[in-house]
């Protein structure tokens, strides 16, 4: 071992045991590690260049992935991805059903477009879902997060890993072009390595959804109580009133999913001259019908998501902003505001704020007056319906103690659905059907811009969706693989690992490749251990005079499917407070997954890609 390597893979393990330790952020670790081999090049030599280490950072992977967060902002943004998550979870009556029901349309979106937004978007909607069945979040937070991880290993664009995966696969055929063609191997077409990961995804993720609606009841506890809530939720009455264009119009309460919402009420309708109290879960909604519900704010702004819906108050639309910088603010009246002691209307504060009061809380009291007849008290909290300017311009104001956005409360872009939706389908066009030319890189950052240019999401919208922190990972990353590649320090490891499992042939260095690479991506990610391992990936297939490809696969689904701990996957991560899991529940359902991914792979990966072309 040389100065430099042994230099090398020391940074690597100080590295493993910054993210292993959880005391420091992915990106700062990836990013520190990178520049103490840059510091090593200029001390000792043959690291890794500065011009070198930053080229990750114009890789195309890179590129693809941050715009493919801003195409799955444009179809949450227009609600094309909760319309069909509504038609697709309904009302299962067991735990099995379920799970099924939400992992099977998670896993087939996470084939087509990053699974880290889709998990994000999920985990709310699934939250709210899991009270209204009684079930406690931890039965289905766990479940969405594999689903997404194992929809993600079945194409090209299901996960970040993959396109990293591939990218680094395609530089390394055109450097060592000769001597892969007289093994008898060419460069895959664009078609064929959008799909070849799936030769094993696919019937992993099949028959691991099979495994995990089996086995789940079993080893996955109620760590939260069903429906449990805050003793302090702050509640609002507001009233809802039904447009005449109304998709939920001829429905009934209970079909039109208005029964029993999480955290929220309905109290009583309003319809013509008539009030309908202890509202029949069987009553037909009709249009003009105005819809009294008591609950919380979070409930009450998935309310005004539902297209049809809308306050009853004519002060909504004579607010003076465009409709796509339209937003929910939470505003307390101050005890010495000009408000107090005036009835809403008296105070014209439509006029004077330009926003609308939708709906007011005043303590552990239910303020029952129409929103122009209450009478505001020092304390009151005011829903407000206004523009985006609203909160810098007022937080400092002493007409109240606090304002604040509401989280996700954004106007949902409906009439945009079908438009972001199309993109989507182009999207995955470009890049299967053959002979379009087109990188995926190109493909990616079009559809991202076609998002932006269609309205679809805001061009500030989509800055702020793009996951920066993972950006920076793999970009970093990608700069310490090459500092193994220059230093040797990834031809010592794999010439250690062939050592081990060299005489025992290539099926015993695939599962030694698969063992490795998932242990490894518990401690840095999925993302960074793709990456990293990859010069060693390349190195053990090139000692043993075999295909790379069997191997290339290999490395993708196992660092793809990881599920053994919450810091192996960015998804796990998300899920592990939500559902109140403990560090080890991860293993309980994630050992025999896989395990049953591993035994696929060994199968599947050498069949469909053979040693020996």
């Amino acid at each position: 071992m040389t100065l430099v390597i042994a230099f090398t893979l020391l940074v690597l393990v100080l590295l493993i045991v910054a993210l292993a330790s959880g005391k420091v952020g992915t990106d700062t670790a990836m990013v520190s590690a990178l520049a103490f081999l840059v510091a090593g090049d200029a001390i000792l030599g043959g690291v890794v260049d500065a011009r070198s280490a930053i080229l990750g950072f114009a890789d195309p992977a890179v590129f693809t992935i941050a715009a493919l967060f801003v195409v799955a902002t444009g179809l949450t943004e227009t609600g094309a991805i909760s319309l069909i998550s509504e038609k697709l979870l309904g009302k299962p009556k067991t735990l099995a059903g379920a799970q099924l029901r939400m992992m099977t349309p998670v896993a087939g979106l996470s084939a087509f477009m990053n699974n880290t937004p889709i998990v994000a978007m999920y985990t709310p909607v699934i939250l709210d879902w899991a009270r209204k069945l009684r079930l406690s979040p931890s039965r289905l937070l766990m479940p969405l997060s594999f689903a997404a991880i194992l929809g993600g290993a079945c194409t090209l664009i299901g996960t970040s890993t993959n396109i990293a995966v591939d990218g680094l696969y395609v530089a390394y055929y055109e450097a060592n072009a000769a001597d892969l063609d007289a093994m008898g191997l060419s460069m895959p077409s664009t078609l064929k390595r959008f799909w070849w990961v799936g030769v094993v995804g696919v019937p992993a993720a099949v028959l691991g959804l099979a495994l995990i609606t089996l086995i789940a009841r079993f080893v996955l506890p109620e760590r939260l109580a069903p429906g449990e809530e805050g003793d302090e939720a702050r509640c609002y009455t507001v009233e809802i009133e039904v447009e005449p264009a109304c998709p939920l119009i001829g429905k009934s309460i209970e079909g039109a999913g208005l029964r029993q919402l999480p955290g929220l009420f309905l109290s009583e309708i309003e319809r013509e001259a008539n009030t309908l109290p202890a509202v029949s879960p069987e009553e037909i909604l009709q249009a003009g019908d105005r819809l009294k519900f008591v609950g919380v704010v979070e409930s009450v702004v998935d309310l005004l998501k539902i297209k049809g819906l809308k306050p009853a108050t004519d002060q909504i639309d004579k607010v003076e902003t465009d409709r796509r910088n339209r937003t929910i603010v939470e505003a307390v009246v101050s005890h010495n505001s000009p408000l107090v002691r005036r009835t809403v209307r008296e105070t014209q504060f439509r006029t004077k704020y330009n926003a609308a009061i939708i709906a007011v809380h005043r303590g552990g009291v239910r303020v029952k007056k129409k929103i122009g007849d209450i009478i505001l008290r020092p304390g009151d909290t005011l829903l407000l319906s206004t523009h985006s300017g609203f909160v810098p311009a007022y937080r400092n104001s002493d007409h109240f103690y606090l304002v604040s956005d509401v989280a996700g409360s954004r106007v949902v872009r409906h009439e945009r659905a079908g438009v972001a939706m199309l993109i989507m389908a182009a999207l995955v066009a470009l890049l299967t059907i053959p002979g379009t030319g087109v990188p995926p890189v190109a493909a990616a950052l079009m559809a991202a811009v076609a998002m932006v240019l269609t309205r679809c999401c805001t061009g500030t919208v989509a800055r702020n969706s793009i996951n920066w922190q993972i950006v920076i990972v793999i970009a970093a990353a990608i700069g310490v693989g090459r500092a193994m590649t220059n230093t040797g320090a990834a031809a010592w490891i794999a010439d250690g690992i062939f050592a081990v499992v060299g005489p025992l042939g290539p099926y015993a260095a695939l599962t030694g490749l698969f063992i490795t690479t998932t242990l490894f991506a518990q401690l840095v990610t999925n993302k960074a251990a793709a990456v990293l391992m990859f010069p060693i990936t390349m190195a053990l297939a090139r000692d043993m005079g075999v295909s790379p490809e069997p191997f290339v696969i290999t490395l993708m689904v196992a660092s793809a499917c990881s599920f053994l701990t919450p810091i192996g996957f960015v998804t796990n991560l998300m899920v592990y407070g939500p559902g109140g899991y403990r560090f080890t529940d991860y293993a309980r359902l994630g050992a025999p997954l896989t395990l049953l991914v591993l035994v696929l792979n060994l199968v599947l990966a050498p069949l469909a890609f053979p040693f020996h072309p």
